[in-house]
């Protein structure tokens, strides 16, 4: 089973036909109301991958609540760990314009009382070889916390550098594999490099880790201390790139807990993270396994 210890949002989604710059009112088209919270968003897309997931979270007591828990409890994830928080239930505020681009405020509510306790409490059962999955959507120290007990326990631990923390470069180190944007990789770094598989390389050698970069249209790249691998991205026209890097991570995870390797893990992961572009919204979008299977995958 694959253990998720992140965020869970509702999300509310205008859209606009180009994002506005710092003070200025942009007219609007549609809005919608859908599940979210990158923890939720990688749980669900582990399932739906065909994995066995349990989600650590928290959520208000609150009518938001059951909202953004709907998708997950269709789709059969564990939740007996999701606790009810005297916050309210975490807000993500997105706007997409018409070429599939967004921006994003995260208001984190009952995200923000997750803490070290909470990690012992819920992971003390990791088992060794076990993925745990984790963001940076909840407080670091809680984080960090979680880190450590997968290591303790010789669980598999998947960093997802989203979204990226003042503090993040200080515990990436101690995840058993990386997985950043171009952007986020650059600001790990503390410099952005002529070639990013070089980079990569240097950075997989001298952490004796796994680092992943997603590169949006131009697929993803994985790099060890053995060696690195280039997978391309489908071919499509995206329509919302809203919860891509979430699809992302959560196949990543169930492909590697299903025991494929590195290579075959992250082409498929590659390609739902692609597929997810086509449908606007996060985790209505997140694709189902069969759906990969006209791509090979």
């Amino acid at each position: 089973m694959i253990t998720i210890f992140g965020s869970t949002n509702l999300d509310q989604i205008g859209t606009v036909t180009r994002l506005p710059s710092p003070g200025e009112t942009v007219a609007g088209g549609t809005f919608s109301v859908s599940p979210g919270g990158k923890g939720a968003n990688q749980a669900l897309a582990a399932r739906r991958a065909g994995a066995e997931v349990r989600h650590v979270s928290a959520v208000g007591n609150d009518v938001f609540a059951q909202a953004a828990l709907e998708l997950l409890k269709a789709d059969g994830v564990d939740l007996n760990e999701v606790k009810i928080a005297a916050e309210p239930t975490g807000i993500a505020m997105i706007l997409v314009d018409a070429q599939g681009e967004n921006v994003i405020a995260v208001l984190p509510g009952a995200n923000g009382t997750l803490s070290p306790a909470d990690a012992d409490a819920a992971l003390s059962d990791l088992e060794p070889g076990s993925v745990m999955l984790l963001q940076q959507e909840i407080p670091q120290d809680a984080t960090q916390r979680a880190l450590e007990l997968a290591k303790e326990r010789g669980a598999i631990s998947i960093l997802n550098t989203a979204p990226f923390l003042p503090s993040t470069a200080a515990i990436a180190t101690q995840a058993s594999i990386l997985v950043a944007n171009e952007s986020e990789f650059a600001l790990l770094c503390g410099e952005s490099h002529a070639d990013i598989m070089v980079a990569m390389q240097d950075w997989a050698i001298q952490h004796n880790q796994t680092v992943i970069v997603t590169l949006g249209g131009d697929g993803a790249r994985a790099a060890t201390p053995e060696g690195v691998i280039s997978v391309p991205a489908l071919p499509i026209t995206p329509v919302d790139t809203v919860g891509a890097g979430d699809t992302f991570c959560g196949y990543l995870a169930a492909g590697l807990d299903a025991g494929l390797s590195l290579e075959a893990a992250v082409r498929r992961a590659t390609a739902a993270a692609s597929l997810a572009c086509l449908k606007p919204g996060a985790q209505p979008a997140i694709p189902r396994a069969d759906e990969l299977e006209p791509y090979g995958q």
